[in-house]
């Protein structure tokens, strides 16, 4: 018996990189998973696992998804898109579509879910370290940041219900979300992480596991990190190697 045995678990953004590994995971932990994405996957794990199409910024897909579903005791709001422009250069079209995926459509999941959700359900926004700092691509920033109010809004709501709600936030993980990053930010990004390298898609899923689980009972509002010690040091370490 996994500890999220009898737990359905759907899971946006599923069909490769971070939200892949999380499906396996949660598969893994015994789960029935619900893998949702814009596009399919190559293959599924093994376990418990349906993929259905779902553009996450579509009120009428989460709708239709919620309509198939009699419960469900999980939800991870996952897909999301880079949106690399800065604040002088992103255009109104690139700055909508970064907010519709990566804010608009974890709203759109909660509303259409947590009316199927019993007490003692866990949603887990996943957000990003752009969403802690002034991060250079603004449309994706705002999005992130926009992720952690809606989070806590939603922690509050639906505390009385026995719904926690809880929010990972990844630094420089290797996804294919990073392919089309400057090898200078990359570089950059490294330098100022205290560990010293990328994270690994399976050293964020276990968390998102845990955070589903029975395990973190108590446990909602809460923000949680990722990210090798980048966010911790705000900046100094640049000063600590100075004087190293």
């Amino acid at each position: 018996m996994g500890k999220l045995t009898g737990h359905r678990i759907v899971v946006t953004g599923a069909a490769r990189g971070q939200g892949a590994a999380e499906v396996a995971a949660l598969a893994a932990a015994g789960a029935t998973v619900i893998a949702t994405d814009v596009q399919e996957p190559t293959e599924l794990p093994d376990g418990d696992v349906t993929f259905r199409v779902l553009d996450v910024s579509d009120p009428a897909g989460w709708k239709a998804l919620a309509a198939e579903l009699s419960e469900v005791h999980g939800l991870v709001n996952n897909a999301g898109i880079p949106m690399r422009p800065r604040l002088d250069e992103v255009s109104v079209e690139d700055w909508n579509k970064a907010i519709a995926v990566n804010l608009t459509g974890p709203m759109l999941g909660m509303q259409a879910l947590a009316p199927l959700m019993p007490a003692g359900s866990s949603i887990v926004n996943i957000g990003s370290v752009a969403g802690l700092t002034a991060h250079h691509a603004v449309a994706y920033t705002a999005s992130k940041w926009g992720l952690r109010g809606l989070s806590q809004v939603a922690a509050v709501e639906y505390g009385a219900r026995g719904i926690r709600v809880n929010v990972v936030h990844p630094g420089l993980i290797e996804t294919p979300i990073m392919d089309g990053a400057a090898p200078a930010f990359v570089n950059a990004h490294l330098s100022l992480t205290p560990l010293g390298r990328a994270g690994q898609v399976g050293e964020v899923a276990p968390l998102v596991v845990f955070l589903l689980s029975d395990e973190s009972s108590y446990l909602t509002g809460a923000e949680i990190t990722v990210d090798g010690g980048f966010s911790a040091h705000g900046g100094t370490k640049v000063i600590i190697d100075a004087l190293a």
